[in-house]
């Protein structure tokens, strides 16, 4: 019995100290990227699809990182307001349009998180306070 409290505490300590040591930076980055998420299942999966593979030649894919990082101020804009002509995503063209959404910037940062951080394995938050910032920049 004493072996067993010892090794329970011994786990709840190594897990407090594990729990105490992360960054706030990751643990933000962990709170939007669950959120993102959330918003994302609900409002891009049906056309992205689940692990952002896209639809064919209809919807882009959400897997390149390079035009997700080339377009990244865009980003913000495309989501809220919509897009259509003709989008070059990874290799392949797509001339489809999206709507506009009715998400609120932190949902926009959320997901933006989430697309670059689970979809893409990156590790950059998408801040709302750039989303906010690039949002006024539309065109």
């Amino acid at each position: 019995m004493r072996t067993l409290v010892t090794t329970c505490c011994t786990i709840g300590f190594l897990l407090l100290m594990f729990v105490g040591c992360q960054n706030e930076v990751d643990i933000k980055t962990a709170q939007y990227a669950v959120n993102g998420q959330k918003v994302y299942v609900a409002h891009c999966q049906n056309c992205h699809g689940e692990s952002g593979e896209g639809l064919g030649t209809l919807y882009p894919p959400l897997t390149d990182s390079n035009f997700l990082s080339a377009n990244r101020q865009k980003l913000p804009c495309i989501i809220k307001y919509g897009t259509s002509g003709e989008l070059e995503v990874a290799g392949k063209k797509f001339n489809n349009s999206m709507p506009a959404s009715n998400l609120s910037n932190v949902d926009i940062a959320y997901v933006l998180t989430y697309i670059n951080t689970k979809i893409n394995k990156g590790k950059e938050i998408y801040p709302v306070e750039e989303v906010e910032k690039q949002l006024k920049n539309c065109q």
